[in-house]
């Protein structure tokens, strides 16, 4: 049995798991290619993908559509085009943040906010970490890692290889991993008073959703940010990251101020808008690919149908 800070045992090599661990093999030597390269060559996959993923583009194309309707079409076209440059490039970032060194990504990032972080710490108050997904998600989390200690939550793997992979490779910097379903682990870490990231910007299934605005459309969220700060006193905090050309920019913004409320969906709308924020100022290093409408208040709906 494996603990949120050890990684599960790893699998056997089996021929049913040959393909994955292939391509994890390909991913840990692509993590120590030079830095520059890796940003070349995560273009080239960008181009790539967005000629090849159709279905993936299409999804993109609409969620762009919806939430930037002010915008000419000539504008959403190029954000379409650079969200995939940033996807290519994103790939290295999460293979390098995994199994790569990350010197060259220390020598040039700036981070603002440390002190909000610092006297929550001093406080001995715990405190939930809240971002988007967006391609730098995972080196921004290591990066930060450098100054603060950070578990994470994420959504488990059926993969068993995946499974190994990706929280033997969170562990080298974050303290440890919650499981999504391990609800009863994160808030004993929070009322330890300590630091948990996480990202609540994708469509969820499960009960303990609300519909809140995102970008003025309604969005499938699930409640757990309003569900912890209520059952642990911690502090929510918005964490804002992006790139900038070879540099990284990491921003702590000030704690909620009266979160939680007695309202999940008020609550819930507050983050979703936090969020929102976060992708006004780096729209290109959003996934756009997820499809964040795909359940409306109505049923299903049918913003990426053809």
């Amino acid at each position: 049995m494996t603990t949120p800070d050890t990684p599960p045992p790893r699998p056997p090599f089996t021929p049913r798991h040959w393909p994955m661990w292939l391509g994890l093999g390909a991913m840990t030597a692509a993590a120590r290619l030079p830095w520059l390269w890796q940003r070349a060559i995560g273009r080239g996959v960008g181009w790539l993908a967005f000629h090849l993923a159709g279905t993936r583009r299409r999804a993109a194309q609409v969620n762009i559509d919806l939430c930037f309707p002010e915008e000419p079409p000539a504008w959403r076209a190029r954000l379409l085009r650079d969200s995939f440059d940033a996807l290519g490039v994103g790939l290295f970032e999460f293979a390098r943040a995994w199994w790569g060194g990350v010197a060259p990504m220390r020598r040039d990032v700036r981070i603002e906010g440390l002190e909000h972080l610092r006297a929550l710490q001093a406080g001995g108050r715990g405190v939930l970490l809240v971002s988007g997904h967006f391609m730098t998600l995972e080196m921004c989390g290591r990066l930060m890692c450098d100054h603060m200690p950070l578990a994470g939550m994420y959504r488990r793997h059926r993969d068993p290889v995946m499974e190994w992979a990706v929280k033997r490779g969170r562990l080298r910097y974050a303290t440890a991993m919650f499981g999504n379903s391990d609800l009863r682990g994160a808030v004993r870490h929070l009322k330890r008073g300590g630091f948990l990231w996480y990202a609540p910007d994708q469509d969820m299934r499960g009960k303990d959703t609300v519909f809140a605005p995102f970008f003025g459309m309604p969005a499938s969220t699930i409640t757990a940010t309003h569900q912890l700060a209520r059952l642990t006193g911690c502090a929510v905090v918005p964490f804002f990251h992006r790139r900038e050309g070879g540099r990284y920019v990491l921003r702590v913004a000030p704690p909620l101020a009266e979160f939680p409320s007695q309202d999940a969906v008020a609550d819930t709308a507050r983050v979703n808008a936090a969020i929102e924020a976060m992708v006004r100022e780096a729209p290109a290093q959003y996934l756009w690919i997820h499809r964040r409408f795909k359940r409306q208040p109505q049923g299903r709906g049918t913003y990426y149908d053809r």
